[in-house]
């Protein structure tokens, strides 16, 4: 069990470090690519002074910010592990889940697996804030909680459109066995990866399993990048994969 990590960064000084490292704790053998998307804020630097030369870890680099899903095409294209999976370069997703969700794709007829945030909800910082109302303290936690209701929206979407029967489309843990993923044309450049890739392996035939993991949200101030754009542009490439390749 030798996964590929993809690690696409755009101006992530103050998390990648302690994100490789966190990647890097798990206690299984893996390949780590980190791609540094053009940052501007000292990132590649960072990267570069602590990673260059590291065995087990290669460090590719776009002299310009061409966006999350173009970094992920880079990293895909040199990947050799037996798996893939994606991890994003903040610290709201926990790089032990890789375990279980690297089991499923070990120990069962799976192809694809994807890490829900929403079937274990005593896992999950998202439903503990929610409970504890702290959504409704700051401007900031109500749009968290907009990021939910759009979740839940490209949910439906995507099992009413491809049959895909998940609960957590627009997870960053999404793991493939190599060879599924390197056999799909990608043509997303942006935060339009999830719903792409998503379509893409439904219209292939393969099933998408679920496993639960943890996850520990952060907020536009602490640096998250997404926002109501982006849920439009995931809910149209749904929409437009289902018609087109």
């Amino acid at each position: 069990m030798k996964p590929s990590v993809i690690i696409p960064v755009y101006n992530e000084k103050d998390t990648a470090v302690e994100l490789v490292e966190r990647t890097r704790a798990v206690p299984i053998d893996k390949e780590i690519i980190i791609v540094n998307d053009g940052s501007t804020d000292g990132t590649r630097d960072r990267l570069m002074s602590r990673y260059a030369g590291q065995p087990g870890i290669h460090l590719l680099n776009h002299e310009k910010n061409q966006g999350k899903g173009a970094a992920i095409r880079t990293g895909i294209a040199r990947a050799t592990g037996e798996y893939v999976i994606v991890q994003d370069a903040d610290l709201e997703y926990n790089p032990q889940d890789f375990i279980p969700i690297l089991k499923k794709l070990e120990e069962t007829p799976a192809d694809v697996v994807y890490g829900t945030r929403f079937k274990d909800f005593s896992r999950s910082l998202f439903f503990k804030q929610w409970i504890e109302n702290k959504f409704f303290g700051a401007h900031h936690e109500i749009k968290q909680f907009h990021l939910y209701a759009g979740i839940q929206a490209l949910n439906i979407l995507a099992n009413l459109l491809y049959g895909a029967g998940i609960t957590d489309e627009a997870t960053c843990y999404k793991a493939f066995r190599r060879p599924v993923l390197q056999g799909i044309k990608l043509q997303c450049t942006g935060f339009e990866f999830c719903p792409e890739v998503t379509a893409k392996v439904r219209k292939a035939g393969y099933k998408i399993y679920e496993v639960p993991i943890s996850y520990h949200p952060r907020s536009t101030i602490e640096g998250k990048k997404l926002n109501w754009r982006h849920g439009i542009e995931a809910i149209w490439a749904l929409i437009k994969y289902r018609f087109t390749d």
